[in-house]
């Protein structure tokens, strides 16, 4: 008996659900919009969006874009592909020739739209790098003037009378050395001398 009162629950909340998400679904939909800009260089950017909410449309779009330059040129029609940049962003599937062109797009999926734009195409060239400056020339007072010798070039000539006494204190260390032994080889020997006469009265 407690599974009906479940079961209506379940039934209602379904069909809420379905009530609050129609309007959803149905925003996304209806007529579209075209924006078309140049991007700067050798093509163009069409974003696509719905017209009602100017949400993005994400699903496929069906156009093409066709041109014609300032000097009577053509270009087009050529479809438009998808850019990984963004979701309803297009490109032209072939790059604009150099010049200035009237740009029309039209779209036929989900809706039809249709926009036409003026835009310039063509490399973008590199300003051209600053010369370096010329390097400077010393001053003729600065170039006269002799150089003085650092601390650390005069440190070697003070250096040198402390080695040497260096020098002098390892040399005279050995025969200090020497010394010591020889004094102490000589009290051993009257040490023994001295057992020995102490020793011999008693035999």
């Amino acid at each position: 008996m407690n599974k009906a009162p479940a079961y209506l629950l379940t039934l209602l909340l379904a069909g809420l659900a379905l009530v609050l998400g129609a309007p959803a679904a149905a925003a996304h939909g209806g007529p579209i919009e075209l924006e078309v800009t140049g991007d700067g260089a050798d093509n163009v950017n069409v974003l696509v969006t719905y017209k009602k909410d100017g949400h993005p449309v994400t699903e496929i779009v069906e156009a093409t874009l066709k041109a014609t330059s300032s000097d009577g040129r053509s270009f087009g029609p050529v479809p438009l592909r998808s850019a990984p940049e963004g979701q309803n962003l297009y490109h032209s599937a072939e790059p604009l020739p150099s010049g200035e062109w009237r740009v029309t797009v039209v779209a036929t999926e989900p809706s039809k739209a249709k926009a036409t734009v003026k835009v310039k195409a063509g490399a973008i060239t590199a300003a051209p790098a600053a010369s370096a400056p010329a390097a400077a020339t010393p001053a003729p007072s600065q170039a006269a003037t002799p150089a003085q010798a650092t601390p650390a070039q005069a440190a070697p000539a003070q250096a040198a009378p402390v080695a040497a006494v260096e020098d002098r204190g390892t040399t005279g260390t050995p025969v200090k050395v020497g010394v010591i032994v020889l004094v102490a080889l000589a009290a051993v020997a009257a040490w023994i001398g001295f057992a020995r006469r102490h020793r011999a009265p008693l035999r």
